[in-house]
């Protein structure tokens, strides 16, 4: 069984940073998709940024580009989110999620998800 588990995030002013992790289990296929997500009180769940494990390009949402960065260690089969120059609209539930294909669907048509962690950015 797919298990995706989060740690990481909490509170910080803005400027500051915080990483992200996403410990997933229970899968041997590769390469696989994985994203991180975010949805904020009110709002829609968005895409922050997306990886083939494996070594392809990410891709990163516009309102992420050049703060955050996401990062995989395939011998832990865990993935990373560093968050820099955090604002305080970064304010958000984040969720990783991973997709058990060779692809990422678009969207958040993902087959499974994190627990989420909330990050807050005060300003």
């Amino acid at each position: 069984q797919v298990q995706l588990v989060q740690s990481g995030g909490g509170s910080v002013q803005a400027g500051g940073s915080l990483r992200l992790s996403c410990a997933a289990s229970g899968y041997n296929y590769r390469p696989i998709c994985m994203g991180w997500f975010r949805q904020a009180p009110g709002q829609e769940r968005e895409g922050v940024a997306r990886v083939l494990t494996g070594g392809s390009s990410p891709f990163y949402a516009d309102s992420v580009k050049g703060r955050f960065t996401i990062s995989q260690d395939n011998a832990k089969n865990t993935l990373y989110l560093q968050m820099n120059s955090l604002k305080p609209g970064d304010t958000a539930m984040y969720y990783c999620a991973a997709h058990l294909a060779a692809y990422c669907p678009g969207g958040y048509r993902f087959g499974y998800w994190g627990q989420g962690t909330q990050v807050t950015v005060s300003s």
